[in-house]
């Protein structure tokens, strides 16, 4: 019933059909202008992660601006006149733009060891760097040894400083709480097109200051839009490099315009009707997703590849037939296996679901969709060409058979014990390799060593304390100790009666802080360190070196200026809730470094070297979500494997109704995502949020050509009877077609190493080469499978 009205309403009526998608294309093309990227870090989290809310609520409670960060290593001495002047100058640049907040370099840090005047009045009239009369060496030198400033705003060899740029923040997002979610979304894509506008701006000045010495930028705004427009050129680039390679493919295949225009036009309606359907939902595509329209172009391609090779050979063996009914023979033959090939694609894809990481989830979401629009195209398009297509543009010259699938033939009838031999190796050499694998990454690896935010993130990683942050809350109890101490009354001033701040600065919560400062600060692996300890030490040496007493903190603290306070003291203690923060960043770079292990070392040190209980402290901060994030890596790749082979071996079951015949035709599969995770193990290379889908994708993808080849093997073993000479024609017919598909497949995947995000170069490299692997087995393995079994009954 559905293939009679199939045949009815399609292949009999080819210019409505065409019609018809002509109008689909134009109506969804019209929402090509909504399709919108976004390469947030929210993009990078574990869907509903606690310690993403917890973040949040540090970052509310001591204050935090977005800010970039401005890398500069002067000609001269950072001392001298010219590089002073230099960066003043660079400093009232950027802050003439009205984006700006505020600009904070080693410029602006207060000088409190810069004169014998009493404490006092050094905090309330503080002189700096840029100041008249102040000794520039001895200044330099106080924040060169300061224990806030150095390795934050200065390297320790006094050779490179940071700027910061604090950036306004955007009081629209702000109160959008009621908002709406297209309001939301029309609010943040706002930000992202002016935060893009304000990078360029900040580097046409950089580019102007180039002569004074060495200028990077850095900081998570400049990393946002670089990733974002690193995923506009893959598209564009992949986009392009992969139907250019696919227009190749075609014409080496076929060498025929019609056969050209036919398939390519295919994978058009195919991209441009999943491209208007994302605008219209308000889908943005993250990173991860961005390789979506790549993929639609190869997997498209590989079903017209085959249903045009099938139209071909038909047309062959019966000449004297007219299109209208090859087109029906094609397309009833075709149908079933082209249908199954995409669902088992899309059981693949539909595994990454379970990854519990958003730009994953996503990417296989937005691939099941595509392969469904896809295989519509596919069966609508095509038929619908060829139905008003005369017979003489059509029909190919001979063409002879493949050496390539004819020597694959030859191996597996006569090597079948060499062949089994060397599957059973490469078992071993998959479970050696996986046994190998591991999830530790750097995010500074995810770009290539010459692009501006590598060498950003690196000499920050070098020589500004480290990039990825992590913090450690202490919590205090409730119940408080007075201290009652003696106050120099010329030098701190009188006690205020009814100061509350007096009672908080006890030195159990000194020692404590001060103590978990100084272990967090010898950890190799730890790059800057800032507490309140950090400042109780500058105000030690402010007081010649003698410890302060509790007291007198208390009204050090009462006594600092509101600006010094904002900037120093108040993002590391709260009073109100009765914490301290202590803020550091990990030296990213740093050979070895194993994240989970770090985050576990802490956690067992804080409770048994220092002696805090558990509801004394809370570790959060990027370097927990990212750790996360890696952690649920294998996690993932145990969950969407599992439920890949499960689900694929249950619909071989349902279609070829054999058990042996299902194990025959998955295995060749299994190996070979088996293998290329060897392989990615035994060649140290650390999973990621894109390798990780490898092995998933290649055997959704590689089984399409089991399903192809066993399908065309039943068919003409029902013919001969004799499995020797079914394999000599499967390989000579659907061989051919496997071959063609995995070669666009293969090159087109190998195309994505252009990227210069790293993910994605080893993402398309591991790829090309497990289809490569699951077309050798396919070739190979399969057939000598089918041999040995023989799952189809005894020959004639």
């Amino acid at each position: 019933m559905l293939s009679f009205l199939y045949q009815n309403t399609v292949i009999k009526n080819p210019k409505t059909i065409f019609a018809l998608l002509i109008i689909a294309v134009l109506s969804f093309g019209y929402y090509l202008k909504d399709f919108s990227l976004d390469a947030s870090s929210e993009t990078l989290l574990i869907e509903g992660d606690p310690d993403f809310a917890y973040l949040e609520e540090i970052t509310e409670r001591y204050g935090s601006k977005e800010f970039l960060l401005l890398t500069y290593t002067p000609s001269e001495g950072m001392v001298s006149d010219a590089s002073i002047n230099n960066l003043l100058s660079l400093k009232y640049k950027i802050q003439t733009f009205n984006w700006v907040h505020s600009v904070i370099t080693i410029l602006d840090i207060p000088l409190l060891d810069n004169s014998d005047a009493p404490i006092q009045e050094r905090l309330e009239n503080f002189k700096t760097l840029k100041d008249e009369g102040v000794n520039k060496e001895r200044g330099f030198q106080e924040i060169l040894n300061s224990p806030v400033f150095k390795n934050l705003l200065i390297s320790e060899d006094g050779k490179t400083t940071g700027i910061l740029v604090y950036i306004k923040p955007n009081e629209k997002l702000i109160n959008i709480e009621n908002k709406s979610k297209a309001e939301i979304e029309n609010y943040k894509n706002f930000i992202k097109k002016q935060n893009h506008e304000n990078i360029i701006e900040i580097r046409d000045v950089i580019r102007s200051y180039e002569d004074i010495g060495k200028i990077y930028l850095g900081g998570i705004p400049m990393i946002a839009d670089d990733m974002m427009t690193f995923v506009k050129n893959d598209i564009i680039i992949f986009g392009l490099g992969v139907l250019l390679f696919i227009i190749a493919t075609l014409w080496f295949v076929f060498r025929k315009l019609i056969w050209i225009i036919i398939p390519i036009s295919s994978c058009f309606f195919s991209v441009v009707i999943m491209m208007g359907l994302l605008g219209i939902v308000g889908w943005q595509v993250t990173v991860i997703s961005s390789n979506f329209i790549a993929l639609m172009l190869i997997l498209t391609i590989a079903m017209n590849i085959h249903m045009s090779a099938r139209f071909l050979q038909l047309k062959k063996d019966f000449p004297n037939h007219n299109n209208f009914e090859i087109l029906n023979i094609t397309t009833s033959k075709m149908f079933m296996p082209i249908l199954y090939t995409v669902l088992t694609t899309i059981v693949a894809f539909l595994s990454l679901v379970l990854s519990n990481i958003k730009p994953i989830i996503d990417f296989g979401w937005m691939m099941t969709i595509g392969l469904t629009v896809s295989f519509i195209i596919t069966f609508t398009l095509l038929p619908s060409l060829l139905g008003f297509t005369s017979a003489e543009n059509i029909i190919l010259q001979e063409t002879k058979n493949s050496k390539i699938t004819s020597f694959f033939g030859e191996l597996s009838l006569n090597n079948k014990k060499t062949i089994i031999g060397i599957t059973f190796l490469v078992i071993i050499l998959s479970v050696f390799g996986i046994s190998r694998l591991e999830v530790e990454n750097s995010f500074i690896n995810y770009f290539n060593k010459n692009t501006e935010i590598y060498k950003g993130m690196k000499l920050i990683d070098d020589e500004l304390g480290g990039t990825t942050p992590l913090e450690i809350i202490l919590k205090f109890p409730k119940k408080e100790t007075q201290y009652q101490e003696e106050i120099d009354a010329d030098d701190w001033g009188a006690e205020e009666e009814g100061n509350e701040e007096k009672y908080w600065f006890t030195k159990d919560k000194i020692d404590k802080i001060t103590s978990v400062h100084n272990y967090l600060d010898g950890l190799p692996q730890v790059g800057k360190v800032l507490s309140f300890s950090s400042i109780i030490e500058i105000a030690k040496q402010l007081n010649n070196n003698k410890p302060l007493g509790t007291l007198e903190m208390a009204v050090l603290y009462s006594k600092i200026p509101q600006s010094i306070k904002t900037e120093i003291v108040d993002p590391y203690i709260s009073i109100k809730d009765n914490e301290a923060r202590i803020n550091l960043r990990i030296i990213d770079s740093q050979e070895n470094l194993r994240r989970d292990d770090l985050i576990n070392k802490i956690n067992f040190d804080l409770k048994n070297k220092i002696g805090l209980k558990e509801d004394e402290y809370k570790i959060g901060g990027v370097l927990i979500l990212f750790n996360n994030l890696l952690q649920s890596l294998f996690k993932s790749q145990i969950l969407s494997l599992g439920l890949v082979m499960t689900g694929i071996f249950a619909m071989f079951v349902v279609l070829f109704k054999n058990i042996k015949l299902s194990v025959i035709g998955v295995v060749p599969n299994f190996i070979a995502a088996l293998l290329i995770l060897g392989i990615i193990g035994l060649l140290g290379v650390p999973l990621d949020m894109m390798t990780i889908t490898i092995a998933s994708i290649t055997i959704g993808i590689a089984v399409d050509n089991s399903i192809h080849y066993i399908y065309r093997f039943r068919e003409e073993f029902n013919i001969n009877k004799d499995y020797i000479k079914t394999v000599k024609v499967c390989h000579s017919t659907v061989g051919v077609a496997i071959l063609n598909t995995s070669i666009t497949i293969i090159f087109g995947f190998s195309i994505l190493i252009f990227s210069k995000f790293i993910p994605t170069i080893y993402f398309g490299m591991f790829t090309g080469l497990a289809m490569l692997l699951a077309m050798i087995f396919v070739l190979t393995l399969l057939p000598c499978l089918i041999l040995i079994a023989k799952p189809f009954g005894n020959e004639l």
